[in-house]
Order: C-alpha cells, then sequence, then structure tokens
C-alpha cells in the first residue's frame, strides 16, 4: 500500500470535524467562529435581536458548506415534543380524506411536523390507541366530527386538538375548521327552486354528525321559506347500494313522486341514479339529482353530475394551520371555507313547473 504524504493531507479542507461522519453542530460552530449556542439560535429561527445578520449569514453559510442537517430526534427530545401530528377521519374510502391529508401533510412539512393518517374503524365509533400513549407520541390531532368517538381510545382529547366539520358552539377542540356547508346547501336549493322544483327528495347519510344535520336543516329551512314546497327524508348508510335501496322504497310510496333528490353525498347520488334506472326514470328529464363533494365519480356519472365542490386539500391546510396556531398559542385564523355549486347535466327545469 503506497504511502500518503503529510503534506497530502493538509491539501484537504480545513474544516474541523468532530469523529463522526456526520457534521455537528460543534463543526458548523468551529467553521463559522462563533458558539454551539449561537449556532442553536441561528438554525433553531431564534437569533433575531440576539445575534447580529452577518453572524447568521455565516452560521447558515458553514451549514451548507458541511452539509450539516439538525439532529431533530435529539432536538425533539429535548423540548418534548416530536413534531408529530394525528389526523382522525371517518375512512379511507373516499378521495375526500385522501385530500384532507394531502393539504395536512403539505402544511406540516413545511413547519418540519409529519403528520400520522389514522381511520376511525368501520368510518365511526371507537378505536384501538394506535400508540402506547398518545400524549407522549404526539403533539396534537386533528379530527373529523364523524370520527370524534375515536378520540377518547387514543386520549386525543388530551391533546391540542382541532375539529373539522365540526358545531363550532360545541366542539371538543381549540379550535374548529369548518367547510361552508350551509352555503353549499343553499346555493343547490336555490339552483332547485329556480328550476320550478317545489317537490323534493333528500337522500341523507345515515351518519350521526353536525355536518349531516347541517345540510339537512339548511335544506328544510331554504324550502320552508317558499310556499307550496315539500320536502320528504330518505337515510342510507354512504354506500352506492343502499343508497339505491333507499331511493327505489322512497320513489315507489304511495303519493306524488318528487321532482329532484338532493344527496348528501355523490355516492348517494350516485346510487339514486341506479335507483332512478330501474324505475324507468330519466335524469334530469323525469328527475334532477344533486350531490355534495364533487369527486371524480361526479364527471363519471351519466349525466354528469350537478353537485357541491369541496376543496378537500385546502381543508386539511387549514385545520393544519389551525393546529400550528394552537400548539403557538396564537389565535387560529377565522371564517368557514368557501364551497362552490358546480351544474352539470343533471338537473332541468320541473316536469311540472
Amino acid at each position: 500500500m503506497c504511502a500518503v504524504h503529510p503534506s497530502t493531507r493538509r491539501s484537504r479542507p480545513t474544516v474541523a470535524r468532530s469523529s463522526s461522519t456526520r457534521p455537528t453542530s460543534r463543526d458548523v460552530a468551529q467553521a463559522a467562529g462563533v458558539s454551539q449556542a449561537a449556532v442553536s439560535l441561528v438554525l433553531g429561527d431564534k437569533w433575531r435581536g440576539r445575534v447580529s445578520e452577518t453572524t447568521a449569514e455565516r452560521v447558515r453559510e458553514a451549514a451548507r458548506t458541511l452539509g450539516y442537517r439538525p439532529n431533530l430526534a435529539a432536538r425533539n427530545l429535548r423540548l418534548g415534543s416530536t413534531r408529530t401530528v394525528l389526523l382522525v377521519v371517518p375512512a379511507l374510502t373516499t378521495e375526500f380524506f385522501a385530500g384532507v391529508y394531502t393539504g395536512a401533510a403539505r402544511v406540516a412539512a413545511r413547519h418540519g411536523f409529519g403528520v400520522v393518517l389514522y381511520p376511525s374503524p368501520e368510518g365511526v365509533g371507537p378505536a384501538r390507541d394506535p400508540f402506547a400513549s398518545a400524549e407522549a407520541a404526539l403533539d396534537g390531532v386533528i379530527a373529523s366530527s364523524m370520527a370524534a368517538d375515536a378520540l377518547t381510545a387514543i386520549r386525543g382529547d388530551q391533546l391540542p386538538l382541532v375539529m373539522l366539520d365540526s358545531d363550532p358552539h360545541g366542539s371538543l377542540g381549540a379550535a374548529t375548521v369548518n367547510l361552508d356547508i350551509a352555503d353549499g346547501v343553499r346555493q343547490v336549493a336555490e339552483h332547485l327552486l329556480a328550476l320550478g322544483h317545489r317537490h323534493v327528495l333528500h337522500l341523507a347519510a345515515d351518519i350521526p354528525s353536525w355536518t349531516f344535520r347541517a345540510r339537512a336543516r339548511e335544506l328544510a329551512d331554504r324550502l320552508a321559506a317558499v310556499p307550496g314546497t315539500r320536502l320528504r327524508t330518505a337515510t342510507a348508510p354512504i354506500t352506492i347500494d343502499d343508497a339505491r335501496a333507499a331511493t327505489e322504497t322512497a320513489l315507489t310510496a304511495p303519493g306524488p313522486r318528487p321532482t329532484a333528490v338532493v344527496c348528501d353525498d355523490d355516492k348517494l347520488a350516485a346510487g339514486a341514479y341506479k335507483a332512478l334506472r330501474r324505475l324507468g326514470l330519466r335524469v334530469p328529464d323525469d328527475i334532477s339529482v344533486t350531490g355534495l363533494d364533487d369527486l371524480a365519480l361526479a364527471t363519471a356519472l351519466d349525466p354528469e353530475l350537478t353537485t357541491v365542490r369541496l376543496d378537500a386539500e385546502l381543508f386539511g391546510e387549514r385545520g393544519m394551520e389551525a393546529l400550528l396556531a394552537v400548539l403557538d398559542g396564537r389565535a387560529p385564523a377565522g371564517g368557514d371555507i368557501p364551497v362552490q355549486l358546480v351544474v352539470r347535466g343533471s338537473t332541468g327545469p320541473a316536469r311540472d313547473a
């Protein structure tokens, strides 16, 4: 083996390194000519008023040159924080909650947090604790009201909590973030009333949740304000087959047939479509149908579904921003997230208008 001449060693970078192959904060401090405390302040973004701008830039440049990355695990252990958030949702069977996760994770990543997604079994009801101690493993929780029963089992109600789709006057959480569901239902009702519909079937989700109670209440109030309107309600779990069965039963019951079906969810609307075909009825010539969510399914139906677009990713972003505000001791931003009626081919003038 050839010997390496000492002068060759001295030609390498003179920045001091610890014995570890991974650069440390001590290496950064030596390269920048500052203390390790100054490095911690600068890289923790707490330097303002304590370290000069010139020194801060020198520390950042040394960290970049050395390829230094903070040891987040050690930092979090010192701070008593895991920088991990639990997102509790009813289920992963729709793209809506995938969008909520995407938005929440995007904001979390910008702030050095990770998001663990946890679906409540069977959509609603108690869930097992996914951690030995949720309080020890998590910094906070974001939860849909439809999965609220899972919170006690995982002790999420004892952590900083933001509720999604939850009654702002009776929420378990330190903050609530809501889509403007009431306005979405109002837009649906006004659209159908303008088309001459006065007899409406509400195909409601059979889920005991604030968001679905709010939809039913708003629809009833809007229709009741117009003389000559009638509202019937049928309930079904959010599956296509259950929605089909419930719609068939409602439309074959004695009495005048509704001219429009207002569905709490696009999946329910798909089931209503199947029922109408089996009954020999055409959409929208014989009966109009609306949904709510604007899932990809809405444009796969024929005719394409008139529905209310909910921005799931923005919903997740706002939920995470609210939780970060709670963790920082700040007041979260207020105001519901706007929603938009998207009019497509499934609605038309009432046949008896």
